[in-house]
């Protein structure tokens, strides 16, 4: 149910506008408070008599009212909302948000909202499938923004499909599957990025991660209602979601010891960060000096085990998945590893799949649980490699 939710209703100048008439009774139903903001060109579609009528509230549509001047503000409407939803959305209105072209009232509400916001594309199938429309749509989804794939109703994957809008009963139970998750209120506790073990003051040992796919997971917890605490290594992101706690560390050990700090008060944590195995012995406090005709020879020693740690002192009420990045024997691999350290789940990707990993900006898992189940997932943003991971996991 959709009792409280304050939901605003972005309408844009589409055939299917009249469908909104049906969205606002839907979410109406379920509980939900509803305020529409319509575009001019919408207003050609339905009229705002109509929407006011089912929402008892009056339809935004200008930034001042004609009669008394009176100023909307779409400040005020983007604090107000728990969600904002465009049904139907045009490729103009799109191709607007994802370049930030204010020039109405809809898209001043767009830029100003602090919820998460869901877009239901409704067009022609050539407009739809044209590159311009898929670039914006691709735009929109790094943005955070969530996307109903048209004709399934299902948040897209791979932005390919026909162009009408998805049935306002099917939009109506994807928000509700999302204010409901199982994720909400939730504490998720995840680690991102690589680790730096110093060397000398200038020197250290470290990887190639990026931790683009540990930010996407902490997203996508925060997205679905979770309270997020992300543990990250040296990397230069930004967090968007308020539900997420960011703290920034840079060795193993900075890591291991603010990991076993959080876990215990967290119900799952996610052990997405590429940390080092091991670090330097002994740390010289000056610059090594290079030394032509002489070998530097470095002793490492382990680090601590952040998955092998907090497996040891998970509880039956708490979850624990891991990640396996492998370059040969992958699977099993994974496995020994998903038993060794006690995880629930453990996410695989391998340096042999092309567009995957480190660095890339998309990625290529597979999921294996506990139970001996898995699935392997195609090649796909990591953001919607994030989705997979927690809607596979719950």
């Amino acid at each position: 149910m959709l009792n409280g939710k304050k939901i605003v209703l972005g309408i844009t100048g589409s055939i299917a506008a009249y469908k909104a008439a049906y969205l606002c009774r839907a979410l109406i139903k379920k509980g939900a408070e509803v305020q529409v903001v319509m575009t001019p060109a919408a207003k050609e579609f339905i009229t705002p008599v109509t929407l006011s009528a089912l929402t008892q509230k009056p339809v935004v549509s200008e930034f001042f009212t004609a009669n008394d001047g009176s100023w909307h503000s779409h400040v005020d409407l983007g604090l107000w909302a728990d969600l904002m939803l465009i049904a139907p959305a045009t490729a103009a209105t799109i191709g607007k948000m994802a370049n930030g072209i204010a020039d109405n009232m809809l898209i001043t509400t767009y830029l100003s909202m602090k919820a998460p916001v869901f877009v239901a594309p409704a067009m022609d199938l050539d407009m739809f499938a044209h590159p311009a429309t898929q670039h914006n749509l691709e735009k929109l989804r790094t943005y955070g923004n969530h996307i109903i794939e048209p004709t399934t109703g299902h948040l897209a994957s791979n932005l390919e499909g026909k162009g009408r809008m998805e049935e306002p009963d099917t939009i109506v139970n994807t928000i509700d599957f999302f204010f409901n998750s199982a994720l909400s209120k939730k504490k998720i506790l995840i680690t991102a990025g690589p680790t730096c073990e110093k060397i000398d003051p200038v020197r250290f040992i470290g990887n190639f991660s990026s931790g683009k796919m540990g930010f996407a997971l902490a997203e996508v917890c925060a997205e679905r209602g979770a309270e997020v605490v992300l543990i990250a290594g040296p990397v230069h992101l930004q967090t968007r979601h308020p539900n997420i706690q960011r703290i920034d560390v840079i060795s193993a050990e900075d890591m291991y010891r603010e990991a076993m700090k959080y876990f215990p008060k967290m119900d799952a944590a996610i052990l997405c960060a590429a940390v080092a195995d091991y670090r330097p012995a002994h740390y010289a406090a000056y610059k090594l000096k290079r030394q032509p005709d002489k070998p530097l020879t470095l002793e490492l020693k382990p680090n601590p085990d952040i998955a092998a740690s907090l497996g040891q002192i998970k509880t039956k009420t708490q979850a624990l998945i891991g990640f396996a990045l492998e370059t040969d024997k992958e699977w099993t691999n994974a496995r020994e590893k998903l038993q060794r350290k006690n995880l629930d789940f453990i996410v695989l990707n391998s340096l042999n799949d092309e567009g995957a990993c480190f660095q890339s900006d998309t990625n290529k898992v597979s999921i294996i649980a506990a139970n001996g189940s898995s699935e392997t997932f195609p090649l796909k943003s990591k953001k919607e490699v994030a989705e997979d991971i927690v809607t596979w996991v719950l």
